[in-house]
């Protein structure tokens, strides 16, 4: 590339969501590092972390999946959550490093559902055993995952109650939003997913009825943040335990669940590309992206992900309209100035497992 093109590459072009203008269009994807406290507290190695992409000019960073209760929701041992005193006073200090470099901060709000790796008792739609095994890499051990109680009506609203509070605690930690992780097979995409959902009371059934606890979830954050804070929705096919997992019905199914996103507005909707890449398995037999689709329906910022390291096809997505941000993960791990490399013409560090390891 020559220094003029990369200049104006269309990543480093600014945008807004919501009332925030971002300064470029490149984001840092959530990446569960499990490198908290085992009282779920954000450490200094962890301020150094995130502190490696702000400085390296990440127009947006979403922060690893964090607990949102002391109930049922923590996925994994020395998972960070944003639930007490400790929790929130540890974040306010890293979220006043990460935005001292002009970087948009999101919290993640996670709840693990039947995918905990460690709680012995979980939490799921129904009494449905998740596939796959745990992962050892997280400190679940390679067991199998233990076999879910159904959620009464009551622990749904805890559990709603709990990502209000959460939420509540984001913004008080001086995060610029929060992004509720529906996606990769946690607690509200299970809801979400026909074969971990078979209530046939006002959560199962319908995609309207099975997509419920997503609304009421962003319901209830909304009530309880000031009115400019970014309340960003992450959605997508595959999961962690199941990555070939896709929608049933393609691309109707989709136009069908991002009709029910459209309804609740998220300030931006994130799809990932859990189990494969944006470029081979974010697209349905009619040609069109889910992200694409995800714009063109419910008429928010869109987040794309999915291996989308190569500056090259960072370009095609953002020209041909299929998303407006795109989101790094392993990519950001061997490039946390993926930015600048790119403003500067740098060649790019290729991706080795050992990087991804906690720290």
């Amino acid at each position: 590339m020559e220094a003029q093109h990369i200049s104006t590459h269309p990543a480093l072009a600014p945008y807004h969501i919501g009332q925030q203008l971002i300064k470029n269009r490149m984001a840092v994807a959530p990446m569960s590092r499990a490198s908290a406290t085992t009282a779920g507290v954000p450490t200094a190695a962890m301020e150094a972390y995130y502190e490696k992409f702000a400085t390296g000019g990440f127009g947006m960073i979403i922060s690893e999946g964090l607990y949102t209760d002391q109930i049922a929701s923590a996925a994994y041992p020395q998972q960070p959550g944003i639930v007490t005193p400790a929790q929130v006073a540890a974040w306010q200090q890293l979220v006043h490093t990460v935005k001292a470099q002009d970087t948009v901060f999101i919290a993640q709000l996670m709840h693990a559902g039947a995918l905990s790796q460690h709680l012995p008792n979980t939490l799921a739609p129904s009494v449905v055993t998740p596939l796959g095994r745990k992962l050892r890499s997280y400190g679940g051990g390679d067991g199998p995952f233990p076999i879910p109680a159904a959620m009464t009506t009551i622990d749904i609203q805890q559990a709603i109650a709990g990502y209000a509070h959460a939420a509540q605690q984001a913004a008080r930690a001086g995060f610029d939003g929060v992004e509720i992780h529906a996606a990769n097979g946690y607690m509200p995409d299970q809801f979400l997913t026909e074969y971990t959902n078979l209530r046939e009371d006002a959560y199962g059934g319908t995609v309207a009825n099975r997509f419920r606890i997503i609304a009421e979830i962003m319901a209830a954050v909304k009530q309880v943040v000031p009115a400019d804070f970014i309340v960003g929705l992450r959605l997508s096919e595959g999961k962690v335990n199941d990555y070939s997992y896709r929608w049933k019905g393609g691309a109707d199914t989709a136009r069908a669940i991002l009709e029910e996103v459209r309804r609740v507005q998220p300030s931006y909707v994130h799809i990932s590309g859990e189990g494969g890449s944006w470029e081979t398995t974010g697209f349905y037999e009619t040609g069109e992206s889910l992200t694409g689709l995800a714009k063109q329906l419910v008429q928010q910022p869109v987040i794309a992900n999915g291996n989308l390291g190569d500056a090259a096809v960072v370009d095609r997505v953002l020209q041909e309209g299929h998303a407006d941000f795109i989101s790094l993960g392993k990519a950001a791990l061997a490039n946390p100035d993926w930015p600048e490399r790119i403003r500067r013409g740098v060649p790019l560090t290729t991706f080795d497992r050992s990087m991804s390891e906690p720290f």
